[in-house]
């Protein structure tokens, strides 16, 4: 069973009542247990964290490295400013996925600019909280090619 650490960064733990048109309804507690009950389903085990503070991120991401299989990184207003996070996660060496609830590529244009997509497997935005379980299905695929075409 491939372990996935799912990292949430500032103001997501905000959700359901930060700007519902733009990042819905949800709270952070029903995207993280919406994870962890859908990697049962498909034999992953689903780890959340979030952390407002960038060196809390990346000590997790340095932390996962051996533990977990694959990262979830919905690093919010990180993604367009860390080089740090970046650096850490092509210093780990584990896949990941970015992820984030709004299409931030229609959005404002400071927002296209990504440095986590620099160092990550993919991104997946736009699709709302769905974005977190394509991202499972995606590391899925990934980290087991010979049963997923």
């Amino acid at each position: 069973m491939h372990k996935i650490l799912v990292m949430n960064g500032p103001n997501l733990n905000l959700l359901g009542t930060r700007q519902p048109e733009v990042y819905g309804s949800e709270t952070l507690t029903m995207v993280e247990e919406r994870c962890v009950a859908y990697g049962k389903q498909v034999g992953m085990e689903v780890t959340c964290m979030q952390s407002n503070h960038e060196g809390v991120l990346l000590d997790a991401i340095h932390a996962a490295k051996g533990v977990y299989d694959a990262v979830i990184l919905n690093a919010g207003a990180y993604t367009h400013t860390s080089i740090a996070l970046m650096d850490a996660i092509y210093s780990v060496e584990l896949p990941v996925v970015e992820v984030h609830l709004s299409n931030i590529h229609a959005r404002e244009s400071f927002r296209h600019t990504s440095y986590i997509s620099k160092a990550a497997l993919g991104q997946i935005c736009g699709f709302g909280s769905q974005g977190y379980l394509m991202a499972l299905d995606a590391l899925r695929a990934h980290l087991n090619p010979a049963t997923h075409g």
